[in-house]
C-alpha cells in the first residue's frame, strides 16, 4: 500500500522567536490549536533563553489557519509563584465543553535544565514529583484562551507523566484521555518501553479505569510513543495522530484509527509514519530532528497540524481529512 504523508507549508514557520525580552526570545513551539467562527487559535509555548528555561504560552491567531498574528506582547499564561506549576507549563492540548475552553499542559515545580535537588532540602515524605522535578500535568479553564483558572494537577505525584491529551466529547457518558507514564513500564504495567495509557472520568479532574492502550512497535517508534493531538471524530472512527521516537532520538509522526463506542480497540494503525523531521527547522534547533504536534483543526476538507520544529519554532502541515482516514481504513484491510 502506498504511503500518505502530511505537507508542510511551504511557508514555514509559522511563528518564529523574537530574539528579544524576557519571554519568547528564544523557542515558540509545540502549539495547541482551536478552530471556531473563522479563526485558528494558537496557544505556544515559549521561553526566553535555555538556562533556566522557564516555560510560558502565548497566544497567536489567525483567519485562514496559516498566517498568524500575535495577540499580546505578553504570556496570557506563567508558571505559578509556587506549586507544581512554578518552574514550567508547557505542550498545550485544548478541548472545550460547552461555553469552557479546558486546557491540559506539562508542568514541573522548577526550571527542568537550571534544577539540582543536591540544592534543596525536601522532607523526607516528599514526593518524587516534587524531589526528582518530573511532569505531572495540569489542567485550566479558560473562555477566551486569554484568562485562565488553574484547576490543579490531574496526575499522580508518585510519577512523571506527560503527553495528557483529553477526547474532544464523552463517549458513553464520560470523559476520556491519553497519558504517558514514564515509569509504568515493566511486567507489571505490560509494556517494556514508556507507552499510551487511556483513563476515564467523570468530572475532568478525578481520573480510574487506567488501561494500556498502545506500546512501541516498529523502529521508527523504538523508544517510546505518547498522544500528540486531540482526536477528530470521524464516520470511520476518532483519528488519532501520535508521535513516536527511535532510537536515535528522532520524532516522528503516526496516526490511529480507533472505535468511535470503545476508543480502546484500534481499528487500524499506520506501520510507517506520516510526517518526519525534513525541513532545516526541524532538524536542527534546540532539540534537533524533533516534529511534534500538540494541535490539529479542520477547515472545509483539510486537516490542519500543529507542531514544534526542533523545540524552537511553530509550524504547521496539512492533509486531506478524507484521504488519510480513506488510507487508514484501508490499510486495516490490508493483509501484512
Amino acid at each position: 500500500m502506498d504511503t500518505l504523508e502530511l505537507q508542510r507549508w511551504e511557508g514555514n514557520p509559522i511563528l518564529n522567536p523574537t530574539g528579544e525580552g524576557d519571554w519568547e526570545a528564544a523557542a515558540v513551539c509545540n502549539p495547541g490549536a482551536w478552530y471556531e467562527n473563522g479563526t485558528v487559535h494558537l496557544l505556544y509555548r515559549a521561553s526566553a533563553e535555555y538556562r533556566d528555561y522557564v516555560i510560558h504560552l502565548g497566544l497567536a491567531t489567525s483567519p485562514d489557519g496559516l498566517h498568524f498574528t500575535r495577540a499580546s506582547d505578553r504570556p496570557v499564561f506563567s508558571p505559578a509563584a509556587e506549586g507544581f506549576d512554578a518552574g514550567c507549563v508547557e505542550d498545550p492540548r485544548i478541548v472545550k465543553f460547552g461555553d469552557t475552553f479546558y486546557i491540559t499542559y506539562a508542568a514541573r515545580p522548577f526550571p527542568p535544565y537550571s534544577y539540582r535537588k543536591e540544592e534543596h532540602q525536601f522532607p523526607p515524605d516528599a514526593p518524587p514529583a516534587l524531589v526528582e522535578n518530573w511532569t505531572r500535568t495540569g489542567l485550566a479553564a479558560s473562555k477566551d484562551l486569554r484568562r485562565f483558572t488553574r484547576l490543579g494537577p490531574i496526575t499522580g505525584d508518585d510519577v512523571d507523566n506527560r503527553d495528557v491529551v483529553i477526547f474532544p466529547e464523552k463517549v458513553r457518558g464520560r470523559y476520556v484521555r491519553f497519558e504517558r507514564p514514564l515509569q509504568w513500564v515493566g511486567p507489571r504495567y505490560g509494556c517494556d518501553k514508556p507507552s499510551i495509557w487511556l483513563a476515564y472520568s467523570d468530572d475532568l479532574l478525578h481520573w480510574s479505569d487506567f488501561r494500556l492502550f498502545a506500546q512501541s512497535e516498529t523502529e521508527w517508534e523504538a523508544s517510546k510513543v505518547g498522544a500528540s493531538t486531540p482526536p477528530i471524530r470521524t464516520d470511520d472512527g476518532w483519528l488519532m495522530i501520535y508521535h513516536g521516537v527511535d532510537a536515535n532520538s528522532v520524532y516522528r509522526v503516526g496516526a490511529m484509527l480507533l472505535d468511535l463506542q470503545d476508543p480502546t480497540r484500534i481499528i487500524a494503525r499506520l506501520p510507517h509514519p506520516i510526517f518526519e523531521p525534513e525541513a532545516t527547522y526541524e532538524r536542527e534547533g534546540h532539540v534537533p530532528n524533533v516534529v511534534f504536534p500538540a494541535g490539529n483543526v479542520v477547515i472545509g476538507e483539510e486537516l490542519y497540524v500543529y507542531y514544534g520544529g526542533g523545540d524552537s519554532v511553530c509550524a504547521g502541515a496539512t492533509i486531506s481529512l478524507r484521504r488519510l482516514v480513506a488510507h487508514l481504513r484501508d490499510s486495516a484491510r490490508t493483509p501484512r
